[in-house]
């Protein structure tokens, strides 16, 4: 995983390591506070982007493997680019069946399709099989007592969603609105204004939306983060 460039328990003090311990900070002190009547648990967090390419599941899975880092804390990390997913392809593991699978079959147990990884705070859920009616699928209420069900079963874990685009899909915005946190990628020097107010609008009525600035260059032949927190 160091060789891909992500973050790992072993790689020591590196920036891509500092910045998103910077990053998660805000995240988890919001992840651990109780929701208030009403409001989507702070543990649910969603990365999306604008568009493809902007390292939305780069940062999805360093954000995760960043948190299971820490001493208190459990991570799941859900691929939900069902429509395109590529948290286990980038991680170099085959397909599984995953999220959506749990959502068609009401046989099928969550825990039959967690993947444990080498890290002992860190599960995958992987997206499932390819489904057309994937956003409806998103916006029922096996997806909404599923939700309940992973950010309620154990107080220590918080879940990562590797969202879909916001504006190539529709399935990004129906995720939105089981999140506690949204975080929103933009590619530096790419992503252009329109696209990241379109997102924005589209996450309107969402509360505690953050932006990462991915692949700015502060210096010559470095790229890092900046961070907005909502």
């Amino acid at each position: 995983m160091r060789q891909m460039g992500l973050v790992t328990a072993a790689g020591g003090r590196t920036p891509l390591v500092e910045d998103f311990r910077v990053i998660k900070r805000p995240l988890i002190k919001r992840a651990l506070r109780k929701p208030e009547p009403g409001e989507k648990p702070g543990n649910l967090i969603m990365i999306t982007s604008s568009l493809p390419g902007e390292g939305k599941t780069f940062c999805s899975i360093n954000l995760a493997m960043s948190i299971a880092m820490e001493l208190d804390n459990t991570v799941l990390l859900v691929d939900a680019d069902v429509a395109r997913p590529s948290v286990l392809r980038t991680l170099g593991i085959n397909s599984q069946r995953g999220l959506m699978d749990v959502l068609l079959d009401d046989q099928l147990d969550l825990g039959d399709v967690l993947l444990r990884t080498n890290v002992n705070t860190l599960t995958i859920l992987p997206a499932g099989s390819s489904n057309a009616r994937a956003t409806e699928l998103l916006a029922s209420q096996s997806m909404t007592a599923l939700v309940h069900e992973i950010a309620s079963r154990y107080p220590d874990r918080i879940v990562i969603f590797d969202s879909p685009p916001l504006l190539l899909t529709s399935e990004a915005h129906v995720l939105a609105s089981h999140m506690g946190q949204i975080v929103l990628v933009v590619e530096a020097e790419r992503t252009t204004q329109h696209s990241v107010k379109e997102a924005l609008r589209q996450l309107e009525g969402c509360t505690n939306v953050n932006l990462v600035y991915n692949k700015s260059r502060d210096f010559p032949g470095t790229e890092s983060y900046d961070y907005h927190y909502g």
